[in-house]
């Protein structure tokens, strides 16, 4: 029999009573004295005295060994493999490791893409928010309408509707700012998924690669954005009309539930095309096929990317109160006015230091939680694509790792 497990040396093993030499074992003698003390029979030819001699280790076979074992491969030496305990590591060939991520993974993978395509990644965002904060103070400078005191002597009735006039004046004077800010979001969302997408590979990018990939795929991401909001928009209203039809206390508890439904309807749709985005970019979908993708790589994980989701904006929120709070307060120092004057209510006027110096706070800001929210939202898509779909053996293959084929 084989003497050792799992491994078979080249030939047939040796079978019981045979040594595999081809050599037969030394009979057992023949004088051996018997169960009663009686001599054994010995043979009537003996060899002359002086010439026999007892046989050497060179003619009489040594016993079977069995084999020593070998180990395969390079670097094994000859010596038996180490245990390793714990899964082995996975393949890293970029920001992220080839494998289920983690929440630490994904916002790590974030921001080790600013910081090693820092040049490509600073270049795209710095230039749209520049420009999406010029647009910015010339909108407020001259556009915005003049905010409107609330009269101290008007009733609850005559405040509310002061109140809901500035506001829809407010709204009206920044509906330009607006639309450039939301294009200038799905521009800097569709070069930075490139850009991640060739991080996880270990790829540079430059921004005229980038423009390139981006730019076919820019109009079906402006109707994806679009839709997803006005989608929630009309499921606002429609929970909120049946209250808003009756009237009336029995009205307004109406509303407050159906406001509720809504907004929960809203969340939901929201985290469910969530990666709409990432899967018209990168799997070159339509609109309809790219939130029909997302619907599928969120269902059963809803509760875990929204909570990714939660925290990401909570941390980006920070982020822009750390940045924007000192250049607000040097912007109100510069324009003659302090905080106090602005907890109290008075709003400084659009003067354009206040307005330049806030600009800067808001490309400082821009400028960091562009590329974190587009790495993070990225990177998720991804993650969903591992966990469902092994996308972790196709990118293997694309970054080129050895085992994994062509």
């Amino acid at each position: 029999m084989n003497d050792t497990p799992g491994w078979t040396s080249p030939g047939s093993a040796p079978s019981d009573g045979h040594d595999g030499t081809g050599i037969p074992g030394p009979a057992a003698p023949a004088d051996a004295a018997g169960p009663d003390g009686s001599a054994g029979q010995w043979s009537k030819q003996q060899p002359p005295a002086g010439q026999w001699q007892p046989p050497s280790a060179a003619t009489v076979p040594a016993p079977p060994q069995a084999p020593t074992p070998t180990y395969p491969g390079p670097g094994w030496g000859g010596q038996p493999p180490q245990r390793h305990w714990g899964p082995p590591a996975a393949a890293k060939p970029g920001v992220i490791p080839l494998r289920p991520l983690t929440l630490g993974d994904i916002l790590d993978g974030a921001v080790t893409t600013m910081r090693r395509y820092w040049r490509t990644v600073l270049t795209i965002s710095v230039t749209v928010a520049v420009f999406t904060q010029i647009a910015d103070i010339l909108f407020q400078r001259f556009l915005m309408p003049a905010t409107t005191p609330i009269d101290p002597d008007a009733s609850p009735e005559e405040a509310l509707t002061q109140s809901v006039d500035s506001l829809k004046d407010s709204l009206v004077g920044m509906a330009p700012a607006y639309v450039i800010i939301v294009a200038a979001g799905i521009l800097v969302s569709a070069l930075l998924t490139v850009v991640v997408s060739r991080a996880v590979l270990g790829k540079p990018v430059t921004l005229g690669t980038a423009w390139q990939e981006a730019r076919p795929r820019l109009l079906q991401l402006l109707g994806l954005t679009l839709i997803v909001p006005l989608a929630g928009g009309v499921i606002m209203f429609v929970g909120l009309l049946p209250g808003m039809l009756l009237g009336g206390d029995a009205g307004g508890f109406l509303s407050f539930l159906g406001g509720v439904c809504a907004f929960a309807a809203v969340m939901w749709m929201t985290i469910s095309f969530s990666l709409a985005s990432p899967a018209l970019m990168l799997e070159r979908q339509g609109v309809v096929k790219a939130m029909k993708r997302s619907a599928k790589l969120v269902q059963g994980s809803w509760w875990r990317i929204f909570g990714i989701t939660l925290l990401t904006q909570v941390l980006i929120f920070l982020v822009q109160m750390v940045v924007a709070i000192p250049f607000l307060g040097i912007a109100l120092a510069a324009s003659g006015e302090g905080l106090g004057d602005l907890a109290s209510g008075n709003v400084p006027d659009t003067t354009w230091t206040f307005l330049i110096i806030t600009g800067i706070g808001g490309v400082v800001t821009s400028a960091v939680t562009y590329p974190f929210s587009a790495g993070v939202s990225v990177l998720l898509y991804i993650d969903q694509r591992i966990r469902r779909e092994a996308l972790d053996l196709e990118l293997a293959r694309a970054a080129g790792l050895p085992g994994y084929g062509g």
